[in-house]
């Protein structure tokens, strides 16, 4: 799931998904040729017919022409595994007949709304297709002042009363691209006597301090004392005591901390495969976090999305474990130093390649899936950043160079796993005005085998530019054991083969940038071509084993790696 909060759309029961006219001639195919397999979305099975030669963009692209579906919003996932790979066989990744695929569909996070009272006072609002109605109230109360409070309104829909509870994504019909809602008044009358007995819901504390107040002396109006309810928890995980808490994640955990004590319950994000909470701030209309329990992780014991548990513990994407996908949001943001090298983090101290502050939580909330009673819940909580989308939405071309390119370092020297269009956020700097991008999502990165490290932005016209002189230094500056030491010193010690893939790839990033290679040319050795081709890094790495003897040290097997890797870049032309 992305900060930005994606919704899926929901397949009506009533709707064909595909067309009866498409089985029509499913018999006509060789079955020696073919398999069905059953695409499984909202709980409903769909057959389809698929062919030894139909790749994942094809059966993609069947998915689009039924149902009107764009390509690079769909996820499919088969026996725990994506198939990420669009120019694969579908076949490739075992898929067999009889098989289910599971069906991801993303739109667009955000729904445009059209509000005009009945006086003609109009407001265009933009709200994510997962908020209810009781939302739009408070947004339309806060943006006409004086019109009505939320509770006093009544919002009208093709002549019809919307109740509180109704989803805005339900509300669409054909993906209406503006919903115009009527404004009034309730019929009701509403009573308000004059309360005579008011409590001051303050203390001492709090007159000085920043949370209501920015000075004793300011005028203090008696509110009627509201009972909030504290059936939660949420601190921060603290591993080693004697390593302090960089501010930006205490800051983090305290908004979130006061949007959970007035009352603002997290609210599930219906995109991804694995549970992810929109953690709201204290007035409840916009969002501070977002946080990912390890439990309800894809493949977990307690998955929201009703993808089966892992047979052996392995996540999604090869190379990967599931319940670590917590640590690896955290391990991106903590290895993802500032320019000048420092490693201890402030609220300001933005890292080269711009991770959210990202922390390990201890969270409890009833919100959360918790299908055998209530419990408290580790995992992490990384800031919500606003943003205009993602990348998928625009072309590649509108993107600076140095952002791109600052995105490419992070993955390479992480490996990540699952770098896509879709978990990279764009804005604007508040400064300059200038595009800006933000990478999230990186439960993948630092895996135990190169086998399923992707990059969408390799085929990006910014990845065969060379990098700056900036970009250069700060790669330069990089060491690999200087980066295991600090993920263990906060409480999470690599797997040895995680810690060899960290090594391993920052030792290709380092002397690539030596040799003058652009992030294409560097992450064309780490990415495979095809599902079944060996990427030039696995070649490598599977040559130094093969030469290793018995009893070799890590430090050997590692200077047999440079020394192929060496052999291997000096072949390429510059």
């Amino acid at each position: 799931m992305s900060s930005a909060g994606l919704a899926v759309s929901r397949i009506r029961a009533e709707e064909p998904f595909i067309s009866p006219h498409y089985f029509n001639n499913v018999m006509d195919l060789n079955s020696d040729q073919s398999i069905m397999i059953f695409v499984s979305v909202s709980g409903n099975m769909i057959p389809l017919c698929v062919s030894d030669s139909d790749s994942v963009e094809s059966v993609k692209l069947r998915i689009q022409t039924c149902k009107g579906f764009v390509v690079k919003n769909q996820k499919l996932i088969c026996g725990g595994r994506e198939l990420s790979r669009s120019n694969s066989l579908v076949r490739d990744y075992g898929v067999a007949n009889g098989n289910v695929l599971h069906l991801v569909l993303r739109l667009s996070d955000l729904q445009v709304i059209k509000a005009k009272t009945v006086c003609g006072k109009e407001w265009t609002l933009h709200v994510e297709r997962h908020r209810d109605v009781a939302f739009v109230k408070k947004q339309i109360a806060k943006r006409g002042k004086g019109l009505a409070d939320a509770e006093d309104q009544e919002l009208v829909y093709e002549g019809e009363q919307l109740k509180d509870q109704q989803l805005i994504n339900d509300l669409c019909k054909e993906n209406d691209a503006v919903i115009h809602l009527l404004v009034r008044k309730s019929a009701k009358v509403r009573a308000k006597p004059i309360e005579k007995n008011f409590e001051l819901s303050i203390d001492a504390s709090e007159l000085t301090g920043r949370r209501n107040y920015d000075a004793p002396s300011q005028e203090l109006i008696p509110m009627p004392r509201k009972p909030i309810d504290k059936d939660f928890l949420l601190e921060p995980v603290v591993v080693n005591p004697k390593i302090e808490i960089p501010s930006a994640i205490l800051d983090l955990v305290e908004m979130t901390y006061d949007g959970l004590d007035n009352g603002n319950h997290p609210i599930r994000s219906a995109e991804g495969s694995g549970g992810a909470y929109l953690m709201p701030d204290s007035t409840g209309l916009e969002y501070v976090s977002v946080f990912k329990p390890i439990d309800e992780e894809p493949k977990a014991m307690n998955n929201p999305h009703g993808l089966p548990s892992s047979p052996d513990g392995e996540g999604l994407k090869r190379g990967t474990r599931v319940g670590q996908g917590a640590f690896r949001e955290v391990a991106a943001y903590l290895l993802d130093h500032p320019k000048n090298g420092r490693r201890a983090f402030s609220a300001e101290a933005v890292g080269f390649s711009g991770v959210p502050p990202t922390g390990l939580v201890r969270c409890l909330h009833k919100a959360f899936n918790h299908p055998k009673g209530v419990t408290a819940k580790i995992g992490s909580l990384q800031k919500f950043m606003k943003n205009n989308g993602s990348c998928e939405d625009l072309g590649p071309g509108a993107f600076p160079v140095e952002e791109v390119h600052k995105i490419s370092v992070l993955d390479i020297r992480l490996a990540n796993a699952d770098r896509h269009a879709g978990n990279i956020l764009f804005g604007k700097d508040n400064e300059t005005g200038k595009t800006m991008l933000i990478p999230i999502d990186h439960g993948y990165c630092l895996p135990e085998s190169f086998e399923d490290i992707t990059f969408d932005w390799l085929y990006w016209p910014q990845a065969r530019q060379p990098y700056s002189a900036d970009t250069l230094d700060y790669v330069k500056s990089l060491d690999a054991e200087e980066d295991i030491a600090l993920l263990k010193s906060y409480g999470w010690e690599l797997p040895l083969e995680s810690a060899r893939i960290l090594r391993i790839s920052t030792m290709l990033l380092k002397k690539g940038v030596e040799r003058g290679l652009t992030p294409y040319a560097i992450g064309s050795i780490m990415c495979r071509e095809t599902l079944r081709k060996e990427s030039v890094i696995e070649e490598i790495l599977q040559e130094a084993l093969d030469s290793i003897l018995p009893g070799m040290s890590e430090e050997a097997f590692l200077e047999t790696v440079s020394q192929i890797m060496d052999r291997c870049l000096d072949e390429i032309p510059q």
